[in-house]
């Protein structure tokens, strides 16, 4: 199991994941599920994984021989804008499915993957989406600014309360490890490190990359910030006069 989320806010986009792969209780390793594509001035692109490592491994593998899309062989370094991007990398989905679905369907293993995009190229607003296993594709918008892949739902409530399209990418930024502290703590198949991408509008270059362990500093205060707000908050609540 893995955890990754992609906020799309208006001042720019971060994406975060964890690195915990899970083959069993005594087979559990560390991969980064977040990779970058960048020209610095023309574009940056995120892409975050979560399903089978195998699947998305090929996928990546694809991706990095190029896809045909629209007739052409294309790279992700060469696509026009993000909504082509977001093609591709369906077109390189469904393509591993053509390749090794029928074989896992033989052996009982179901074609599971999923994956996010976000990014922006030249002059166009930062985009974000989320691809599916069967290459179909979901786009998030100002009314919902965020997209989860993996055991998105002890992560979930913190976004839906607190984050709008108009938060700050520092302010967004809490929301989404405080997204993932909630997922480590309830799901052990979600593990440390995670990394962190962060892009600023029109920056069209890396503003943030940061592989963050539990012994980092800033980390460890939201984490203990975070609890400790949560018990004041509800020790703050008044006690029901039904009781």
């Amino acid at each position: 199991m893995t955890y990754c989320v992609g906020l799309c806010l208006q001042a720019g986009i971060i994406m975060l994941g964890d690195t915990r792969t899970n083959a069993g209780v005594d087979n559990i390793s560390t991969f980064s599920k977040l990779q970058v594509i960048e020209q610095q001035g023309e574009r940056v692109i995120g892409i975050c994984t979560a399903g089978n490592l195998a699947i998305t491994q090929a996928v990546s593998g694809h991706l990095q021989q190029g896809v045909q899309l629209d007739g052409q062989r294309r790279h992700l370094s060469d696509v026009a804008n993000m909504f082509q991007a977001a093609q591709l990398v369906g077109a390189a989905v469904r393509a591993v499915f053509a390749a090794d679905g029928p074989t896992l369907a033989a052996q009982g293993i179901g074609f599971d993957c999923s994956l996010l995009v976000g990014g922006q190229i030249g002059a166009e607003a930062p985009r974000l989406f989320l691809i599916y296993a069967a290459g179909n594709f979901i786009e998030a918008t100002a009314d919902t600014p965020f997209l989860q892949i993996g055991e998105h739902k002890y992560g979930k409530p913190i976004l839906d309360r607190g984050l709008t399209f108009d938060t700050s990418l520092s302010d967004g930024l809490k929301l989404a490890l405080v997204s993932m502290d909630s997922t480590l703590r309830s799901n052990l198949t979600v593990g440390l490190p995670m990394d962190l991408l962060m892009l600023r509008r029109d920056g069209l270059r890396i503003a943030q990359w940061r592989r963050i362990a539990d012994d980092d500093p800033y980390f460890t205060k939201v984490r203990q910030g975070w609890s400790s707000a949560l018990r004041a908050a509800y020790l703050a609540l008044p006690a029901p006069d039904w009781v």
